[in-house]
């Protein structure tokens, strides 16, 4: 069984990475150009509009394998941040809950991309083909 999987396991890691950058890149085009036009993200305050300038462009750089480590890494600290400015206090009380706060995909995205800092990019990424070259 365990050679079953392990012979997939880089060809899912570049996919891996191209879908949890995919769906960071969705929340960026959402906050910086309101499309899809979402009612929570009417008025946009400055820190998300930087969150999301991040979102737009990190999320491209890991859909395209591109200083996949780096751009990881720097995501992971982002959602992190998300999550303890945005989600931890939202209910109007300090309980670590996700449940409660909303802040189940901040943890969940700040886990995938401190992964993907750890693991790479995998054989289908820009980082792959330029270090072939």
């Amino acid at each position: 069984m365990n050679d079953l999987f392990s012979r997939w396991q880089p060809l899912l890691l570049s996919l891996f990475r191209f879908i949890t950058g995919l769906l960071i890149f969705q929340y960026g085009v959402a906050k910086m150009f309101k499309f899809p036009p979402l009612p929570y993200f009417a008025e946009i305050p400055p820190l998300i509009w930087t969150a999301g300038a991040i979102e737009l462009v990190l999320g491209a750089a890991l859909m395209i394998g591109l200083f996949t480590r780096l751009s990881a890494f720097i995501l992971s600290g982002q959602m992190a941040f998300a999550y303890f400015i945005g989600h931890m206090f939202k209910t109007g009380s300090p309980v670590f809950l996700p449940l409660n706060n909303t802040g189940t995909l901040a943890i969940e995205f700040c886990f995938a991309c401190l992964y993907l800092a750890a693991a790479g990019g995998g054989p289908i990424s820009v980082d792959a083909t330029t270090r072939k070259a």
